[in-house]
């Protein structure tokens, strides 16, 4: 019975080791969320679908290390450098708060942008065509976008003189966009007022604060944080009875009224592609940062007949999804 139980000893140790040889030939990826697995996991699964395509399969030659903050953007430091100790071969982020603790914690692991509005303006990369340095990825052009934005909000609510704004300025990306809406909103005859929520516990009370104002629509800048509590936005838009131009359709597709702007699964899909180019030997540096190329407008008319709304039918003409 003892050789018995020494055999068996030995074999599980051969089999442990033969695991562990295994995990150690596997590429390991690092994952570094703003959101939760619930906010987010469309967006990981679109990622994982990515690297499916490119025959890359969790637990067979790849391990993913994932770390999510669940919308407390004070533990995305700690949360990068946690993976930068694990020593992966590459870290995909997304938004300005997370990639600027990733940028912080390693200056010679990979990083690959998921999505980000003007990584250049903000320091991250040199150059769309040559980012330099470690970084490189995906831009989704939203700062870009807030002008439009502003534009189908007029389409869709002439009468509107005064539209309140929703933004994080903890984001390192809200100044710029706020400065530009502010440009745009001059050009339209309106008048724009920045309301802020920087972590999640802020956000009723921003809303509150923004329905006292009584402004004719409000449009949601482009925050990790909104998009992880985009229900609670949603809700609460809701119950103010508030009209709401979004920056992407995850708002929608919960309850909000309107959104314009890139596709965030197509952004975190293609994000993969970097990741496959990088294990494969490129350098982060030399890989041009892609901009989307379609953006969509999505209506849900269940919304608009909740708030009493009537939206223009040349607006519905022009919308990719109407949501009925």
């Amino acid at each position: 019975m003892r050789a018995v139980a020494v055999a068996v000893t030995f074999i599980g140790a051969l089999t442990l080791s033969g695991a562990a040889q295994a995990a150690d030939n596997m590429a390991r990826i690092g994952w570094l969320s703003p959101g939760s697995p619930v906010s987010h996991g469309a967006l990981y699964a679109a990622f994982k679908e990515g690297l499916r395509e490119r025959g890359y399969i969790e637990g067979k030659n790849i391990v993913i290390e994932q770390r999510w903050v669940e919308g407390k953007l004070d533990r995305l430091p700690e949360a990068a450098a946690e993976l930068v100790r694990l020593k992966p071969d590459v870290i995909v982020v997304a938004g300005a708060n997370a990639i600027q603790a990733t940028k912080a914690a390693t200056t010679t692991i990979p990083i690959v942008m998921a999505t980000i509005i003007n990584p250049v303006g903000l320091g991250f990369i040199a150059s769309f065509a040559r980012p330099g340095g470690n970084i490189t990825g995906m831009s989704n052009q939203s700062e870009d976008l807030v002008p439009k934005m502003l534009e189908v909000l007029r389409v869709a609510f002439p009468r509107a003189k005064y539209v309140g704004v929703l933004g994080n300025r903890d984001n390192p990306a809200t100044d710029r966009s706020w400065r530009v809406a502010q440009d745009a909103a001059k050009m339209l005859g309106v008048r724009v007022e920045l309301t802020e929520a920087r972590r999640p516990d802020e956000i009723e009370a921003a809303f509150a604060a923004i329905a006292k104002q009584q402004p004719g629509a409000l449009l949601v800048m482009v925050d990790a944080m909104l998009v992880s509590q985009r229900q609670r936005v949603a809700d609460l838009a809701a119950k103010h009875r508030l009209p709401v131009m979004y920056p992407f359709r995850e708002f929608v597709e919960v309850g909000g009224l309107m959104s314009y702007g890139a596709s965030l699964q197509d952004n975190y899909r293609r994000a993969a592609t970097y990741v496959d180019k990088i294990l494969k030997g490129a350098n982060p540096g030399n890989i041009p940062v892609e901009q989307p190329t379609k953006f969509e407008l999505v209506i849900n008319l269940k919304t608009a007949r909740a708030l009493g709304i009537t939206i223009p039918p040349e607006l519905l003409l022009r919308a990719d999804e109407v949501i009925r």
